[in-house]
């Protein structure tokens, strides 16, 4: 989707930490698309994999909607890892209890950007 301030992509519940997905996040913020594809691709995080799937689709989306546009034009301009809901699930204990197991989920919205003229 095509937004005045760039080319946006976002994914949505997914479940894994948005403590655990932010710091990888933070990685790429701000670096060009080549350069954080590459960092996404040696980082061992499952963050990582999640990340670099919606970064791929908002540079698909951007390339595909301008067409003067280059891969080497790109960065990443604001990428956003907000809270989802929680899955509860029920884990057995001894003595006949239980407690709440919590299955956190996030949204990643990722919006890229042609560099200025250069």
């Amino acid at each position: 989707m095509a937004e005045k301030n760039g080319y946006i992509a976002t994914s949505k519940f997914l479940i894994a930490s948005p403590t655990k997905v932010r710091p990888v996040a933070d990685v790429i913020r701000r670096k060009a698309y080549a350069e954080a594809m590459s960092i996404l691709d040696n980082m061992p995080h499952k963050g990582a994999k999640l990340i670099k799937k919606t970064v791929k689709s908002a540079a698909s989306n951007a390339l595909s909607q301008n067409k003067k546009l280059d891969e080497d034009m790109l960065f990443v301009k604001e990428i956003r890892i907000d809270e989802g809901p929680r899955l509860k699930r029920l884990w057995c204990r001894g003595r006949g209890r239980a407690d709440m197991l919590l299955k956190r989920m996030c949204h990643i919205t990722v919006i890229i950007d042609e560099k200025a003229g250069e």
